[in-house]
């Protein structure tokens, strides 16, 4: 892989991982339009494992506190402190763990197609366009209940369609069920420390069973590069989406959905 290659991949999933964009459907588009050979395995841990660092920087102080109390509750066998909104995390992110398990033929192959990322580009656009129009929650995330946490589960099992967007949908559910837009983002970055895990994990276990040839430099630079464009997105989104909302990115996605049909249909 050449550096440009390599920052062009690393830096749109770093900075689309955590917008309501789709960070799958960007690559794989970025790729098809610059006639790219495929990345690799390798470097799509790389690129994850710098989104996961950036995260979990990002929100280390809160991640403390949920540890500590997630840690308390086992040991008192109730809610105490924080403890609901870690469990409301873990179980959150059930659903799509066992989604990717059974569908995992499916989104390695049928899901990627042009037309159903155009499709899915433009439909849950819509759907986040009508849940921020509606919403005007004022709930935050320590509010979240078992209802919620399987209302957000559901929805977050559906990112595994391309041109979805994992934080996109997740937001979309938070916002229905009247959360704010900070908390709706909040919780969704939260979701997506125990996502980026498990799927990063599993790329691990089949990467360290193949004889695949391994650019180190080129895991770094893309790790690395993830992991800044992560950061940055993080705290520029929840910095301005009070203020901005949702509208820009159902409008991107609009007219990102309608080139996608206008080259592939």
């Amino acid at each position: 892989m050449e550096w440009l290659q390599i920052l062009a991949l690393a830096a749109v999933q770093g900075f689309t991982e955590f917008l309501p964009i789709s960070s799958s459907a960007h690559l794989i588009l970025l790729s098809l339009l610059e006639g790219w050979v495929d990345q690799g395995l390798a470097f799509d841990v790389a690129v994850h494992v710098g989104s996961l660092v950036a995260v979990v920087a990002f929100f280390r102080c809160d991640l403390a506190v949920l540890l500590r109390d997630f840690g308390r509750s086992l040991a008192i066998r109730r809610s105490t402190g924080q403890s609901g909104l870690a469990w409301a995390v873990l179980w959150a992110t059930v659903p799509v763990g066992l989604a990717g398990l059974l569908l995992k033929d499916a989104v390695a192959t049928s899901f990627r197609a042009p037309l159903v990322i155009a499709g899915a580009t433009i439909g849950f656009a819509l759907l986040l366009w009508w849940a921020d129009a509606k919403g005007r929650g004022m709930r935050d995330e320590h509010s979240i209940g078992w209802r919620d946490v399987l209302v957000i589960g559901i929805a977050q099992a559906l990112a595994l369609v391309p041109g979805t967007s994992r934080s996109g949908i997740t937001m979309t559910a938070a916002m229905m069920l009247g959360l704010s837009r900070t908390a709706a983002a909040r919780f969704s970055f939260l979701l997506s420390i125990p996502v980026i895990t498990l799927a990063g994990g599993l790329q691990v276990f089949e990467l360290v069973t193949t004889d695949a040839a391994v650019d180190w430099n080129a895991l770094l630079l893309g790790c690395v590069a993830s992991g800044l464009a992560a950061y940055l997105c993080i705290r520029l989104f929840l910095g301005l989406i009070e203020r901005i909302g949702m509208l820009p990115f159902v409008i991107y996605r609009l007219l990102l959905g309608a080139v996608l049909f206008v080259l592939y249909a």
